[in-house]
């Protein structure tokens, strides 16, 4: 009787060292390939095609992991799984952070929430912090910027909240696109009754990825879209923190 036990596998894009809005601390990020949105002012469509991505193991890459484990965790940090889209792979990101937490490493979700519901309680349960990409409030916006749905989102918050998870909202500020005063307050509000939400991150849009639709021969709407200014992003915090929430 074969016994042999195929390895997980999935595909990734890259992976760095990041400090900031990546989860606390010093963080190794590992950026899966493949999403299933189209943001319109995502700075990695290298990352869109899963078959752009180099394969590999949960062991090949547990493998790199364990070289930086002391540096991370003495500065306070983990791993970050990100994308694309994490949840598009999601057996190989559950052996993942499954194998993290075994190491005793702090681990993070980096996750639109479309895919949610492919994120089962296990995966979940070895994830300490869910860093939930809300693109919009607005549903008409929210397909418009991204070629996808709010619902789901919407869905998977309100699921991390049951679960007692620890979640931290990155919301990217587009002027045109996700200022409008309505649509920012109906967000507060919502998150302000989730219990689970220790923080919101404001993130400025920018066009550091400009060079790579360049390159892919992808149109970039948004390259005559201007990145907002200190005010606009402090207007914003102020809406969020007018709620209650803790916004940066």
């Amino acid at each position: 009787m074969n016994t042999t036990v195929e390895p997980v596998t999935g595909r990734i894009h890259s992976w760095d060292l990041s400090t900031g809005v990546d989860g606390p601390g010093t963080r190794f990020v590992l950026f899966l390939s493949g999403c299933p949105l189209r943001c319109l002012y995502c700075a990695n469509p290298d990352t869109w095609h899963m078959r752009d991505g180099e394969p590999a193991t949960v062991d090949e890459v547990m493998a790199e992991i364990e070289k930086y484990r002391g540096f991370v965790t003495t500065a306070g940090g983990g791993v970050t799984l990100t994308g694309g889209e994490a949840l598009l792979q999601p057996v190989f990101t559950a052996a993942l952070l499954r194998r993290c937490k075994e190491l005793g490493l702090h681990t993070a979700l980096d996750t639109s929430g479309f895919l949610g519901a492919r994120a089962t309680d296990e995966l979940l349960a070895d994830t300490d912090l869910v860093l939930l990409d809300v693109k919009s409030f607005d549903a008409r916006t929210y397909r418009k910027l991204t070629g996808g749905d709010l619902a789901p989102t919407l869905d998977f918050a309100a699921r991390l909240d049951r679960l007692g998870k620890r979640v931290w909202i990155r919301y990217v500020l587009v002027p045109g696109w996700t200022d409008d005063e309505d649509a920012v307050e109906g967000l507060a509000g919502f998150l302000s009754g989730l219990g689970c939400v220790e923080r919101v991150d404001i993130l400025p849009f920018h066009k550091l990825g400009a060079a790579k639709y360049e390159a892919l021969g992808v149109p970039f709407t948004l390259r005559d879209t201007p990145v907002p200014d200190r005010a606009l992003v402090e207007r914003v915090r102020a809406q969020f923190r007018g709620h209650g929430l803790a916004a940066h």
